[in-house]
């Protein structure tokens, strides 16, 4: 009797080690088949706008690297000693999202006068989760249009938002927006010097809308003030004259712009023609009747 019933609570054993390896298997086999996510996350600041995280969320798949939409990622900012939750946001159809933060001064920091975020994808039945941190601290750009020996030249400032200090030795690019790429101003390398300050000329006879251009002061991708940029409109540009003829009388023009010459002679061929027509058609019956 004592030796049935050890020889059933060792099948029972079996049975449950068996029961728990298979749950292993599956898992493991789920897990293997789930697929890496990337998260890239950028940390971009445009004064007197706000700041934003630029993110996108890609895979590898069948060798290749494509976008991941639709992935729901939550966005927290991390300290010692809290974890906050800023939001969440769900990738467009191209694995994007712009992410807009809070004022930094509602935002938690480290001793230091860090920043640190956290972009997080809990992961679902397809992708695996994913983190990416940021960090970065709080810059500001001062830019302003001087006139000197009647040339234009953008003086800009960058200086630590919180010690105040000048920010040297980094590059600004000073670029005007245009409409597929801006238009790089100044030398290759714009670098500060110890006030933080850099000059750029602007060349003339640039065009723009009513005169007016836009000019961006750019600190790019830097590695502890991520991108910052400050955004001057500057009177100083050449106008741009309308040479559009799109409600003119051209040959280009569509049907119902055609030029008053050509329906006027194609119209009077047309009539003539008609009119031999009718004149033809009356002499006939006139034969007939004669």
């Amino acid at each position: 009797m004592r030796r049935h019933l050890i020889s059933h609570i060792i099948i029972i054993v079996l049975i449950g080690i068996s029961f728990v390896g298979l749950g292993l298997n599956q898992a493991i086999a789920q897990e293997s088949t789930q697929i890496k996510v990337r998260i890239k996350a950028d940390y971009v600041k445009v004064m007197d706008e706000g700041s934003y995280l630029d993110i996108s969320t890609s895979a590898r798949i069948d060798k290749k690297n494509v976008s991941v939409p639709d992935l729901n990622l939550v966005i927290i900012n991390e300290t010692d000693d809290e974890v906050i939750e800023l939001g969440s946001a769900t990738a467009n159809s191209k694995g994007k999202i712009k992410f807009t933060l809070p004022e930094l001064r509602t935002m938690v920091s480290d001793s230091s006068q860090f920043y640190n975020l956290k972009v997080s994808f809990k992961g679902n039945e397809l992708y695996k989760k994913a983190n990416r941190n940021v960090q970065f601290k709080d810059a500001e750009i001062s830019a302003r249009l001087i006139e000197k020996d009647s040339l234009h030249f953008i003086s800009a400032t960058i200086i630590d938002a919180n010690s105040r200090d000048a920010i040297s030795g980094e590059l600004l690019d000073v670029q005007i927006e245009r409409l597929f790429k801006p238009l790089k101003m100044g030398e290759e390398f714009n670098s500060t010097d110890e006030k933080g300050t850099v000059l750029v000329p602007i060349e003339q006879g640039i065009p723009g809308i009513d005169g007016i251009l836009n000019i961006e002061v750019v600190l790019n991708d830097n590695d502890t003030y991520g991108t910052v940029k400050a955004l001057v409109k500057a009177p100083i540009g050449k106008a741009i004259v309308d040479e559009s003829t799109f409600d003119q009388r051209t040959l280009w023009s569509p049907r119902n712009k055609t030029p008053w010459f050509f329906l006027v002679f194609a119209n009077a061929i047309i009539l003539a023609m008609w009119g031999i027509i009718i004149y033809l058609v009356i002499n006939l019956f006139r034969i007939k009747k004669v």
